[in-house]
């Protein structure tokens, strides 16, 4: 029998921080149980070899697409599709087709595109960015500008150098760092949850004293 999560109760003096850690808890294993989801249903992984770095980027890129808010008016919005492009270099090779294939974001079907210049990006929700990029980054991230456009990369100082996500390596799982200055210029919405799950997150700069 399932216990009754509505009737826990915690003491008064602990309950805003227990309750906090407790959907923190819940919303990470959210992400991992979709995450693993996607890649056991598109891979069969439950009975395979251990996925490498990039079958896990892929199913995060996807569950991405579930949490992060696009605004109504962005380019990407006005296709039929949800679209994650791949800049260049594609690093996935059959991963991110196969991975996603039939899967769907807010009723969209996954669309996945190779880009030969960042100027196209506009219509693409997420824009992942392979390492090999990184003497081209300042450019490549020139040409998104303010595009209401997900970047995303396992370059190392990705989201240092204004990236929005960057994929690190904490012990041997695949985790992730935000820099939410950027995304919010972009006018894209990180649900609280998300933040409070990413190994870092650069904020924008609070007004001066």
């Amino acid at each position: 029998m399932q216990p009754n999560i509505r009737a826990i109760r915690f003491p008064r003096s602990a309950e805003a921080p227990r309750r906090r850690r407790y959907r923190k808890r819940l919303f990470l294993l959210a992400i991992a149980v979709l995450t693993w989801a996607l890649l056991v249903a598109t891979h069969g992984f439950a009975q395979a070899p251990k996925p490498n770095a990039y079958q896990v980027q892929a199913a995060y890129l996807f569950n991405f697409g579930k949490f992060v808010k696009w605004p109504t008016i962005a380019p990407a919005n006005r296709s039929g599709s949800f679209t994650i492009c791949v800049l260049d270099q594609d690093p996935f090779g059959v991963v991110l087709q196969s991975s996603l294939a039939g899967e769907s974001v807010s009723g969209k079907p996954v669309t996945i595109k190779r880009l030969a210049k960042a100027e196209d990006a506009a219509a693409c929700h997420i824009l992942f960015i392979s390492s090999g990029e990184g003497r081209d980054l300042k450019d490549i991230l020139a040409a998104v500008g303010s595009e209401s456009v997900l970047t995303a990369s396992d370059m190392p100082d990705f989201s240092s150098r204004g990236g929005m996500i960057q994929f690190v390596l904490v012990g041997d799982r695949i985790r992730f760092e935000i820099n939410l200055e950027r995304a919010e210029r972009s006018n894209l919405v990180f649900p609280s949850e998300l933040l409070k799950v990413a190994t870092a997150v650069k904020k924008p700069a609070g007004p001066e004293e």
